[in-house]
């Protein structure tokens, strides 16, 4: 199994473009140099020694020993807690202990044939019901597969061994993704094992283009991570660019996809994610189609989609599933909401505080009467509200389900009519903090839901001190900011800078499926068509034109006064 800086290097001698930039040459020394591995002996006592040294005292650690045809020592190793034991009996043990391959071989011609170094292959030709299965002679490669969930195969008298793929993990069951409800769409997602949730993207994208490139990282758990992208359609350059950053990752433990993202960012100081992740194979097929580059973690249910613009993430499933107007509609909602949620707060608490004229005069007078006895002025009042609202929302969270149901209600009702009657609150600033927390809960995305929360605080000190002019400071602030942000080189705002045409095309508006006849340009794809030969033509219509020739060719023949028809 190749490391990460092995697959960059070959993927660059294979595919490099001739735009792409060389990476450092110390980096590649640096990943490059290793020090010398010890290696098998011949004797399996003392490999058997070297191994149990080198693991320690571990209770599942499981040595079987035994005889194959009768006079050669052999031994496996391997994890029971992490290994099919059955499949190992019926598929190696069994197998190896029935095998009588070398007494049909004993003859002074074929005496050659019974040495240990040849047995390993005629085991894995004759014996051995494994597909998946590789020699191995150093020392620490093999204590890397026994603990990946690999069966390792000893001789006596030979100083190679055999591996066998044979890990078996408890998994859950593939259910309907909980941070990404859909009304109309598949209801499967991501679990924690990397082969599964590889099994359901190659379900859906059912070609051979699709290119899946795999290695172990982090030092200590040794996770495996797989690159996913479609040849053929992916840029080459930024094939090479984000295989380039994930072998530069060098840390002892890849626990999530999480980790990979912050080590591979362009901004980790910006609040706003610069990397998608969905638990939706739907979803990831649909970026891998579009040029886009899929990295998934072995016990990580979420996948990293590269490049990300701003835009992606308050799109949703729904938004193509429905026709265009409703999911244009349904979009726009979402906009609005996230605009609500950002500069609601801080408008109310300038309008109270430096330009009460721009409300009507009723409305101020009852806005002036509600406040007439809560003793704090409006931004601290704001404030109050929207940390006991946030403090009650990670309580939600972190409670059991049918726990945390219950206490969003109460929290709601109780805590907020309690404040108002306490005169702690005013009751137009519960409802603004109201209508602001649901509006964050209509952003799809958690990660810009969070980024928008935190903004909001700033965004209302400015407003209780500069008034609207400290709002607009605030919004030209965070406008910069977005302008100023790239995703893999990409810039972050990207379709506010493009034609009306393509801006309007996938952003706040969805245009029609059959308008998406080309793949993002920014993704700068090798193959830019989606329909076929570039037009609007499919399958069927061949089918649907063949069937018209034969009519009219029945016609023809219908009207032939001869009355000769061909057969």
């Amino acid at each position: 199994m190749r490391t990460w800086s092995e697959n960059y290097k070959s993927y660059k001698r294979e595919h490099r473009a001739s735009s792409a930039t060389e990476p450092n040459d110390a980096d590649d020394n640096a990943s490059g140099d290793k020090k010398p591995l010890l290696t098998l002996g011949v004797s399996l006592s003392d490999n058997l020694t070297a191994i149990q040294e080198r693991i320690g005292a571990n209770g599942d650690m499981t040595i079987r020993q035994f005889h194959i045809a009768g006079h050669c020592q052999a031994a496996l190793v391997f994890f029971s807690s992490m290994t099919d034991q059955k499949g190992i009996q019926e598929n190696i043990l069994k197998p190896l202990m029935l095998w009588r391959g070398a007494e049909a071989r004993k003859s002074p011609a074929q005496d050659a044939l019974l040495s240990e170094d040849v047995l390993i292959d005629l085991l894995w030709n004759e014996a051995i019901y494994i597909n998946e299965g590789l020699k191995c002679t150093e020392l620490d490669k093999i204590l890397d597969l026994i603990s990946s969930g690999y069966v390792i195969l000893l001789l006596d008298k030979s100083d190679e061994g055999l591996a066998f793929a044979m890990r078996q993990i408890e998994k859950r069951g593939i259910e309907q993704p909980q941070t990404e409800q859909v009304i109309r769409g598949a209801r499967e997602g991501f679990i924690e094992l990397l082969d599964t949730n590889l099994s359901l993207i190659r379900y859906r994208l059912q070609s051979p283009d699709l290119k899946i490139e795999t290695a172990p990282l982090g030092e200590r758990t040794r996770s495996r991570v797989a690159v996913c992208f479609i040849e053929g359609i992916a840029d080459p350059t930024l094939i090479e660019e984000v295989m380039r950053r994930v072998a530069k990752v060098d840390f002892d433990g890849i626990i999530d996809s999480g980790y990979i993202e912050q080590f591979i960012e362009d901004q980790p100081l910006s609040p706003f994610p610069q990397i998608q992740n969905s638990e939706r194979p739907d979803k990831v097929v649909a970026a891998l189609l579009e040029g886009k580059i899929v990295i998934m973690v072995d016990g990580s249910s979420f996948a990293l989609i590269v490049p990300a613009l701003f835009e992606q993430f308050f799109q949703t499933i729904d938004d193509y599933s429905e026709r265009f107007i409703i999911g244009s509609l349904i979009r726009i909602i979402r906009v609005v909401a996230l605009l609500f949620s950002l500069f609601f707060p801080a408008f109310y608490v300038s309008v109270i505080s430096f330009n009460p004229e721009l409300l009507p005069t009723n409305f101020a007078v009852a806005i002036s009467g509600a406040r007439a006895g809560v003793p704090f002025p409006a931004v601290l009042e704001v404030l109050i509200m929207e940390v006991s609202m946030e403090i009650l929302r990670e309580a939600t969270i972190r409670l059991p389900q049918m726990i945390g149901g219950a206490l969003s209600i109460v929290g709601v009702l109780v805590i907020g009519q309690a404040a108002v009657s306490a005169g702690l609150a005013s009751p137009i600033t519960v409802v603004i903090v109201a209508l602001t927390t649901i509006g964050s809960f209509a952003t799809p995305a958690y990660n810009v839901a969070i980024a928008l929360r935190m903004l909001r605080f700033p965004l209302v000190l400015l407003a209780g001190m500069f008034g609207m002019y400290g709002v607009m400071i605030g919004t030209i602030l965070i406008f910069n900011h977005l302008l100023y942000l790239e995703s893999f080189g990409i810039p972050y705002l990207y379709s506010l800078i493009t034609p009306k045409r393509a801006w309007a095309s996938d952003t706040v508006f969805r245009a029609p499926i059959w308008w998406a006849g080309r793949r993002p340009g920014y993704l700068h794809p090798v193959d830019g068509t989606r329909l076929p030969n570039g037009t609007s033509k499919s399958y069927l219509d061949a089918i649907f034109k063949g069937k018209e020739t034969r009519d009219e060719q029945e016609t023809n023949h219908s009207h032939d006064p001869s009355g000769n028809r061909d057969s």
